[in-house]
């Protein structure tokens, strides 16, 4: 049973909870690629309120029952002070938590992308964490035991391979197996302006995609819920009772600027705009920023040819990866740090590495590639030498009747 809530007003409560809770190849690069065609962008006029504010929606549900929670950093509850953690706001209200599962990069959002995060507790509520990253990624039905309804509650990039978007899928299908409702409380994907991107093959789907859509999908984590569950997408085409809290004062040409960051490699507003088109280098052998403090804004190996770039970095263990690629090597390759907000994904960028590797028999990890595009076509199109235009044509059929599904399920 599907339930869309209308708007409220914050509550008394929630205002008691506020004061309570205190280069040259960049440039020839830039010169040969078309400017990205973004759609127009409304301004902002009214405050963007995240359904995890609405408590006055959602508080009433949750009365009298045990609930789980499924967040990370992100979910949180903003507030005059900045924001207090969704958990500790829940506990504070009196919400009966029984325990927390934890995604990819972990509750806190301390691990390395593709870390196994292992079951403990959290230190700060004496919860039970149960990992959902690692050999265990989706609940199992002793883990579920005990609980009226899963609360989901993390922010999503748009972008089909950021596991977040699975584990929610996992999340539903074994609550629906067992019979317990799901609530998700929604948040703007800041690349909800538009769709495109290969469409992900039967054949291919995995934990970095496990339906067929497209990369880049436009929809929020609350509408992209509705549509796995609508169409038959869980398990054995199975339906969670599935409720969505609904933003306020969003649209899908409102631009929204991450307040926390959503991933460790995911650093700010330019790294996430340009997530879509660089993560595809995750299935290559070159470095996309990774071990340096530009995550997702440039791109480079050491066996890149160096007369072509003037650029130049050393990527080296930090926060958020312990281990980069080309760890220690001189890469050669291109700053994107003042690229301008997206509304595209081009494949400029990895055709340029490519057509500029010393040695192309090791540019693709090519199991990998392929799970990130969703398609084996993508690296021999690339091989083939097509062009980012010809490349882009290509998808255009399983991209309009992809739109044609997703209309039925917006909610902004």
């Amino acid at each position: 049973m599907m339930l869309f809530l209308s708007n409220f007003k914050s509550t008394v409560l929630l205002w008691f909870l506020v004061l309570a809770t205190c280069g040259n190849e960049t440039e020839k690069i830039a010169a040969t690629t078309p400017p990205p065609s973004e759609p127009q962008i409304e301004k902002v006029e009214k405050e963007i309120i995240v359904a995890a504010n609405r408590t006055d929606a959602y508080l009433p549900l949750l009365k009298g029952k045990k609930i789980g929670i499924v967040a990370n950093q992100t979910s949180v509850i903003f507030n005059n002070e900045g924001h207090t953690h969704l958990v500790d706001s829940l506990l504070f209200l009196n919400v009966n938590i029984k325990k927390v599962f934890a995604p990819e990069h972990g509750f806190r959002g301390q691990a390395d992308a593709g870390e196994h995060v292992k079951n403990s507790t959290d230190t700060k509520t004496g919860l039970p964490l149960i990992s959902l990253y690692g050999k265990n990624r989706k609940p199992n039905q002793e883990q579920l035991d005990g609980l009226d309804m899963v609360l989901f509650d993390i922010q999503d990039v748009g972008v089909r391979f950021y596991t977040f978007i699975a584990t929610m899928q996992l999340v539903m299908e074994a609550c629906a197996e067992k019979g317990i409702p799901v609530m998700v409380l929604d948040r703007p994907n800041p690349n909800g302006h538009y769709v495109d991107g290969p469409t992900m093959e039967a054949a291919h789907t995995s934990f970095l995609g496990m339906t067929k859509i497209p990369l880049v999908y436009g929809m929020t984590i609350g509408e992209y819920a509705s549509m796995i569950n609508e169409e038959g997408w869980l398990e054995n085409s199975t339906k969670v009772d599935l409720t969505i809290i609904p933003l306020e004062n969003w649209t899908h040409t409102s631009f929204y600027s991450l307040p926390i960051r959503p991933s460790p490699n995911l650093p700010n507003d330019t790294s996430i705009t340009l997530y879509p088109s660089l993560g595809l280098f995750e299935g290559t052998n070159v470095n996309a920023g990774r071990g340096t403090e530009f995550q997702f804004q440039r791109y480079g190996a050491s066996f890149l040819d160096r007369d072509k770039y003037s650029f130049t970095y050393t990527p080296k263990p930090n926060f958020g990866s312990k281990h980069p690629k080309e760890e220690g090597k001189l890469c050669y390759g291109v700053d994107l740090s003042k690229a301008e907000r997206m509304g595209e994904v081009t494949m400029d960028y990895v055709i340029d590495a490519y057509n500029n590797s010393t040695d192309k028999t090791t540019f693709f990890l090519t199991s990998g590639f392929t799970k990130h595009a969703g398609t084996d076509k993508l690296q021999k199109q690339i091989e083939a030498g097509n062009s980012n235009t010809e490349i882009k044509e290509s998808w255009q059929p399983d991209l309009e009747k992809f739109k044609k599904i997703r209309a039925k399920y917006l909610l902004y």
